[in-house]
């Protein structure tokens, strides 16, 4: 049995509430292990024990967060960032990244809590053609959420945050703003390997974190699932200092998976329709987004604020951007950087080609109702739900947006 195989048997069981495989091997006891106790394995699993000759997988982690020994791939998980390189590069394909799809089941069976979807930017099209953003959220309502929550609102309300700090950081003579948002693996490499440079970053969540964290607020007692393409959101989630916010982290392919259990059909769901992001908060999802978003709002602000933005992807070009900024020969004022080619639409546990899902973004982020999340009515909402009077005012008051660097 292979290991997707046995990951489709496990989730159809326990949605059955029939027995789990029997007769398993050692290998895929373990494996079995892995599915039923996600939280007490690392972020990538061996599926089976090493036969590792060129030690590709290890050579590929900029964080020496694994290792060869005597054949064997051994995990440090304190320095994992879920970036997934060591996955893409085992030559023996003997390497998965965490899966949490069961877990997601035994929390969406919990009647006491309701469970919502928080669904990165990058959803648009990654479930068919007939997956609509509308037929999505009746999907997740057909199969136990209690709502979608789509965290391209919470990236509007990060926008405005970040845009505020660039107005006020600009004041100094030769500043200059690492944005702070989105991408896990971009922040622990600056903290890593820069920390020259770190007090550049503002000190804010991400967008994921921020939605987690506004949801349990206004609804007591709920769970949270971020739903996404990334291995590293699973790691930022369990961070010591953001943990509460997020319960678990499944990627699209995971949440794939479990619309194959519970027999969706997309093409007989009925739309329904919610606008809760603006055109900024949805373009975070690919390479760039976020420096659109941020410059769009400072020249709202401030229109004498100018904002020279400078974005890589990829881990590789993101160090390399990094190194620039250190030795000062990167031009620019506002730096991005995301570690999957493309952005998050680039990531590994996309369903859809980067190519394919940018150009959906972009179409959905040119057919939102509001431009700015300053126009955006759903955050204004939002804002005054939490108990302040004006987006300043939140922004400036408002912890559940900051962490320490």
């Amino acid at each position: 049995m292979t290991f997707n195989e046995l990951h489709r048997n496990v989730l159809k069981a326990k949605k059955d509430g029939a027995p789990l495989p029997e007769g398993l091997t050692n290998s895929e006891q373990h494996q079995l292990d892995c599915l039923l106790h996600p939280d007490s394995h690392p972020l990538v699993w061996k599926i089976d024990d090493c036969k590792c000759q060129d030690g590709k997988c290890a050579a590929a982690c900029m964080f020496a967060a694994l290792e060869i020994k005597d054949g064997q791939a051994i995990f440090h998980a304190d320095k994992c960032t879920g970036c997934a390189k060591c996955i893409e590069a085992c030559q023996n394909q003997n390497l998965a990244f965490s899966h949490d799809s069961v877990k997601a089941l035994e929390m969406l069976k919990e009647e006491e809590h309701p469970v919502y979807a928080l669904m990165a930017p990058a959803f648009i099209g990654q479930f068919g053609e007939a997956a609509t953003p509308s037929k999505v959220r009746s999907a997740l309502k057909q199969i136990g959420f209690a709502g979608m929550i789509e965290v391209a609102a919470f990236a509007d309300i990060l926008t405005l945050k970040e845009a505020l700090e660039f107005q006020r950081n600009m004041e100094r003579p030769g500043a200059f703003q690492l944005t702070s948002c989105c991408c896990p693996v971009w922040i622990k490499l600056i903290r890593k390997d820069f920390g020259k440079i770190v007090e550049h970053l503002p000190a804010s969540v991400s967008p994921m974190i921020a939605c987690g964290r506004i949801a349990k607020e206004l609804h007591k007692g709920c769970r949270t699932i971020f739903v996404g393409p990334c291995l590293a959101k699973k790691a930022e989630a369990k961070e010591p200092e953001l943990t509460g916010a997020i319960d678990c982290v499944l990627t699209f392919e995971e949440l794939n998976y479990l619309f194959e259990v519970f027999q969706v059909d997309f093409s007989v769901l009925e739309e329904e329709v919610k606008e809760h992001s603006a055109s900024a908060g949805r373009l975070y999802a690919r390479t760039g987004g976020v420096s659109h978003a941020v410059m769009e709002c400072v020249a709202k602000i401030d229109s004498g604020c100018q904002v020279d933005p400078v974005y890589a992807n990829g881990v590789a070009n993101c160090k390399k951007l990094l190194e620039d900024i250190l030795s000062g020969t990167a031009k620019g004022n506002f730096f991005e950087g995301m570690a999957c080619d493309g952005g998050c639409v680039g990531g590994p546990k996309r369903v859809i080609p980067a190519d394919h899902a940018t150009a959906l973004v972009n179409e959905y982020a040119a057919g939102a109702p509001y431009r700015t999340p300053a126009e955006n009515p759903y955050v204004i909402d939002l804002i005054h739900r939490l108990g302040f009077f004006t987006i300043e005012e939140f922004l400036k008051n408002s912890e559940i947006l900051t962490r320490s660097l």
